[in-house]
């Protein structure tokens, strides 16, 4: 009798458990009738089971059909808004910018950040540091004609060591563009270059793709769901962890070397005039938000170049036709003996307009990154209230079907215009727009035009002999090919 009893009490205190839990979560997590509509959640972990994590930007862009440009789901207790096609991407990011400005809290990502650095930090430290990066690398030649002679020596350096050791045989290019593109950004932010050669920083090299990927992944998702529990879980979520937390210490020893040879007088990089404004006391500068801005450079200024000149790769030897054109165009404009230049750009209207192709087509950054609300407001006749994670689709809008003439189809013409002219395109937008717009486009694209200029100029690309190329993905932060090998013939 008594054992019935403790066993009825046993099922009631469950229920109640589960009735309150579910209130609970009802209550906490429910939103305005005017809140933007989205597949049915379900309790707890809201829409973690509707999702795909593997291919995040095709589930979120074919939900447009069901639930239109601004639709909403929820990963666990946090809701987020997914915003959709060109027009409401400018009218978000653009015309209300200023209640978009900040990062949401992401706990993997603040796990290692701590709220500071270029990418994820907010309010006065963002614009601060944002300020600091964009004068101190300009001056040093972000984005202008003096740091072109820096991406011509690196190429150079690339193609006598180890191209055309290749011999038209086939390889795989990951690592070694990967280097060579990150030696730019290790000019501006170390003042120096690393040898290919050099272990830990081919190891960094290796894990960063790796970590962008696990960062948008299901154990990601779980971890910033529910943080307190997944902390003291083993996964890739904890490998994401150590490959950033690792990298931050090689960034600090970098720093280290340059503080026993600092010298006020002779500033030679990013770090050097870093440690002279803390020097100087400067409001929100110290050594560990040194450390992440420099991460936050490393990472993004040179995972998204390299990523893309990957892709173009593939796309070369899928459309040896086009390629072929390119070749004869740069052939024409420049020539076999001269070096491409940034002044070449206008002059070679179609190799521009497949470089640009290449970004739309390649959607390298599908999902940007997110923001969050810091108001309540408008958008797309729903309300949006205070704290919610916004999700710009970039692929959303390049894919638009009212932005593009053939979105499902690599076609360098639609960046033409009837006479061959490059024309520039609104809903191209790879870089995101507005205030949190990519600080290193103008680097990026400088990187980008004069790299594949000089592959075609010096290269020929085709997959080795009875293979396809497979257009496939790894999804994460950045969209990258599946690895493969192709094949460098020198012209």
């Amino acid at each position: 009798m008594n054992y019935t009893i403790a066993l009825d009490s046993l099922h009631l205190l469950l229920l109640f458990t589960a009735v309150f839990i579910l209130t609970a979560d009802y209550i906490k997590t429910r939103q305005p009738d005017s809140f933007p509509p989205g597949p049915r959640t379900f309790p707890i972990v809201g829409n973690i089971l509707n999702v795909d994590f593997t291919r995040t930007h095709e589930i979120l862009t074919q939900f447009v059909g069901r639930y239109g440009d601004v639709f909403s789901l929820r990963i666990g207790q946090t809701w987020m808004v997914v915003l959709n096609g060109f027009e409401v991407l400018k009218e978000a990011l653009v015309n209300q910018g200023d209640s978009l400005e900040d990062r949401p809290y992401i706990p993997l990502v603040e796990d290692v950040s701590h709220g500071r650095g270029l990418i994820f930090s907010n309010g006065n430290t963002w614009k601060q540091q944002r300020r600091f990066a964009f004068s101190t690398l300009k001056y040093f030649g972000f984005g202008k004609k003096s740091l072109e002679p820096i991406i011509l020596d690196e190429f150079a350096y690339l193609t006598s060591n180890f191209l055309f050791n290749c011999k038209g045989k086939p390889f795989n290019p990951h690592l070694i563009i990967n280097n060579t593109v990150s030696n730019i950004i290790c000019y501006l932010v170390f003042g120096h270059r690393f040898e290919y050669s050099d272990e830990k920083f081919v190891k960094l090299m290796k894990w960063f793709g790796k970590g962008l990927e696990i960062e948008v992944s299901i154990w990601a998702q779980l971890y910033n769901s529910f943080p307190l529990l997944m902390r003291r879980l083993p996964g890739p979520h904890q490998t994401a962890k150590h490959i950033w937390n690792s990298t931050n210490d090689f960034i600090r020893e970098e720093i280290k070397e340059h503080r026993q040879n600092w010298d006020p007088s002779d500033q030679r990089d990013y770090i050097d005039c870093y440690l002279n404004e803390i020097q100087m006391g400067g409001n929100a500068f110290d050594e560990e938000n040194l450390v992440m801005c420099v991460m936050d450079l490393f990472v993004s200024g040179s995972e998204t170049t390299s990523t893309t000149l990957r892709w173009a790769f593939l796309y070369m030897a899928k459309y040896p036709e086009i390629q072929a054109k390119v070749q004869a165009e740069i052939d024409r404009v420049i020539g076999q003996s001269r070096q491409p230049s940034m002044e070449d750009r206008a002059n070679l209207p179609y190799t521009d307009a497949v470089l640009h192709e290449i970004q739309r087509f390649g959607n390298v950054i599908p999902l940007s990154l997110p923001r969050v609300t810091d108001r309540d407001i408008q958008l797309g006749g729903y309300t949006i209230p205070k704290g919610v994670l916004i999700i710009p689709n970039l692929t959303s809008v390049l894919f638009d079907k009212n932005e593009w003439e053939t979105p499902d189809t690599f076609n360098p013409g639609q960046f033409l215009n009837k006479e061959g002219k490059f024309v520039k395109r609104a809903a191209f937008i790879p870089f995101s727009t507005g205030k949190r717009a990519c600080l290193g486009e103008s680097l990026a694209k400088m990187h980008l035009f004069i790299f594949f200029t000089s592959f075609m100029q010096h290269f020929t690309f085709s997959m080795p002999a009875g293979v396809k190329p497979v257009m496939d993905f790894h999804f994460g932060i950045t969209l990258a090919p599946r690895e493969y090998e192709i094949c460098a013939t020198s012209r």
